[in-house]
């Protein structure tokens, strides 16, 4: 036999044998699982409130612009009830408090907590399909934020400050350019049912408006597709 093949034969056997101690020193390893999801920084929310002994009516008459607030920290049950009311799920099919145009849901809500009890100081975002918060950073962000809002002072005096942000993409893909007016649209939904909400449990709120984008998406670390729409600073009045 030719002394080429010879050793041909001999390197693809000994190749075979290093593959095969390979693939045994493998199975013999335990089995890697996913990672672990880090639990400390998902919180779960309490159930929102279905009823409550004030009308829409009542809502509606009362509901004003506040922007002075007693400095008196929020419970997690309000934390849960203003995100529900903002884009909460309620039906199981998926649709939300807040109407989308074909379903789209390009709206995104995070939470810049400052004082909330039994809640650390941090930015939050919501994951409504799971009714939750995951913690995006650690920290009181108010007073960057105030800054980034040229410095209205209700949104570092507030217990926290909700921000609405928008994926275009999510609409725009199936409207085209007209996809725009109907997120604005949604995220003024949004924004109001937050302001009655916030009304039905006697607290304040404020629409804001008036901010640098770039500055906000870096301070709240948005995606890059993700655009604010609304800081609204809530406190109790």
């Amino acid at each position: 036999m030719d002394r080429r093949l010879i050793g041909a034969i001999v390197v693809a056997l000994a190749g075979l044998g290093v593959a095969c101690g390979y693939l045994i020193w493998q199975a013999s390893k335990p089995a890697v699982g996913p990672l672990p999801t880090p639990s400390d920084n998902i919180i779960e929310l309490p159930e929102p409130q279905h009823d409550s002994d004030v009308s829409i009516e009542e809502v509606l008459l009362n509901r004003r612009s506040v922007r002075e607030y007693t400095g008196e920290p929020l419970t997690l049950q309000d934390v849960s009830q203003l995100l529900w009311a903002a884009q909460g799920i309620t039906d199981p099919r998926g649709y939300r408090t807040a109407p989308s145009a074909g379903g789209t849901y390009p709206l995104e809500v995070y939470v810049v907590v400052g004082d909330v009890e039994g809640l650390a100081e941090g930015v939050y975002k919501y994951n409504p399909s799971e009714h939750e918060i995951i913690k995006i950073l650690d920290g009181d962000k108010r007073e960057e934020l105030y800054v980034a809002v040229l410095e209205q002072t209700w949104v570092k005096e507030a217990a926290i400050d909700m921000v609405i942000a928008a994926v275009y993409e999510r609409t725009t893909e199936r409207y085209g350019e007209r996809g725009v007016k109907y997120v604005h649209m949604e995220a003024g939904h949004a924004a109001q049912n937050l302001c009655l909400q916030a009304t039905a449990l006697n607290l304040g709120t404020v629409t804001v408006g008036a901010f640098h984008d770039e500055q906000v998406k870096e301070l709240l670390n948005l995606a890059e597709n993700e655009q604010p729409l609304y800081v609204m600073p809530v406190g109790k009045k």
